[in-house]
Formats: C-alpha cells, structure tokens, sequence
C-alpha cells in the first residue's frame, strides 16, 4: 500500500496536467510547426518553460485505485496486479475467470 501522501501528490499533479494541457499543446504544436518563426518558437519554448513542472504529463504515475500501488498496474481495469488476482480469485470483478485447457 502506497503513502497517502504519494497517492495525494499523483492526484494533485492530475489535477495540475488537466488545467494546462490546452495550453501546452498548443506551445508543442507551435514549437513542432515548420512554417512557426523563430520568435515565435523561442517565445513558445519561454513559454513551455516558465509552466509548472508538474503540469507535464510524463510526471503521472498510473497507480492501483484501490491502494495506489504504483508498479505492475493493469491500464483496462486500473488495478495492480497483485489486487487483480485477489479480486479475480474472489469473484469480484465480472466477466473474468481463471482460465483452464
């Protein structure tokens, strides 16, 4: 089970990615066009730096909503690994089966 201080700073930096991620595309498209002038790109590139450090979406961190367990996460049911098979054993999460042949 992960900190809930760590749990509450992915969910903090969520928050912060959602609230400039209009705005950062936008900067990426400008900086990434050829016909862009290089005023406009360096002004872009000032731009995109003077941004929160947290508003980039590569400092998210998927994690277990359960218990916020950061590794071995399962992206379709937004579970780790170890709480997937606890739930599947369980008969808790529907549609899913131990499989035999």
């Amino acid at each position: 089970m992960a900190k809930k201080s760590t749990v509450a700073r992915d969910t903090r930096r969520r928050v912060v990615v959602a609230r400039h991620a209009a705005r950062r595309a936008e900067l990426k498209r400008v900086i990434g066009n050829p016909r862009s002038t290089d005023d406009e790109r360096t002004a872009a590139r000032a731009e995109l730096t003077r941004q929160p450090r947290d508003a980039s979406r590569t400092r998210l961190r998927n994690r277990d909503v359960v218990d916020g367990r950061p590794r071995g996460h399962l992206r379709a049911f937004g579970l780790s690994r170890v709480r997937f098979r606890q739930l599947a054993h369980a008969g808790e999460l529907p549609g899913i089966s131990k499989s035999s042949w």
